[in-house]
């Protein structure tokens, strides 16, 4: 088990400066400002203060069906352009891949061999991709499937995350992830009515000391 930015704990990382340096050599520029400040982006503040505000839906499944489909920026920018997409600070991401609907579709008895290779998943390693996630200036990243991106990333050599993304949303921008939501009917609603904004409530439990916490999110349209 690693941390976020794919060091160990208790063998490459054993106290805060160990932490610090492994911070600045492995590219996790801003880690000591979030890690200091650890408490202020918990999971028991979100419930606090509340999780509402506008929903933008992108429907990867309507362009992509269930095929298993790695999707970096180039290629998110493309569906949002010709979908009509616009994407403004404040916004929750709102990813539709199908993931969801595929599980609930196998009746109580899923396949896995069948879901690790379906549907689309955001490519964790593109780096255009992070640096438009922190540009756009969302406040929460959202999807029907269970990491967002690909899990594991595609590989490369050296100490990385297994998770980029995951690492650049939570450990340095403070941005929530939501994973399995279901998206079927507001995806075909939002579609008939040529819309993609819609208003999002989704208030996770105050589990102080959680690293997640479950939420029964509810769009309004």
């Amino acid at each position: 088990m690693v941390y976020y930015n794919g060091f160990r704990a208790g063998t490459d990382v054993t106290g805060p400066a160990d932490y610090a340096d492994a911070a600045a050599e492995h590219d996790c520029s801003g880690a000591g400002a979030h890690a200091s400040h650890a408490n202020a982006l918990g999971i028991e503040n979100m419930p606090a203060h509340g999780m509402q505000g506008c929903g933008v839906l992108v429907d990867l499944y309507r362009h992509f069906g269930p095929a298993r489909k790695l999707v970096g920026f180039d290629t998110l920018q493309s569906v949002m352009q010709v979908d009509g997409v616009t994407v403004e600070p404040g916004d929750m991401l709102v990813l539709r891949t199908g993931f969801a609907e595929l599980v609930l579709a196998m009746n109580g008895t899923p396949d896995a061999a069948v879901l690790h290779n379906a549907c689309a998943v955001l490519d964790g390693r593109d780096a255009r991709l992070l640096q438009w996630i922190t540009d756009a200036g969302i406040s929460a990243l959202c999807a029907d499937n269970y990491a967002v991106e690909a899990y594991p990333a595609t590989a490369v050599t050296g100490t990385k995350s297994i998770l980029p993304l995951h690492h650049h949303c939570l450990f340095k921008l403070g941005v929530p992830l939501g994973e399995l939501w279901y998206l079927r009917a507001l995806a075909e609603w939002l579609h008939a009515h040529g819309r993609s904004r819609f208003m999002l409530t989704a208030q996770p439990l105050r589990l102080p000391g959680a690293v997640g916490s479950p939420v029964t999110p509810i769009a309004t349209v």
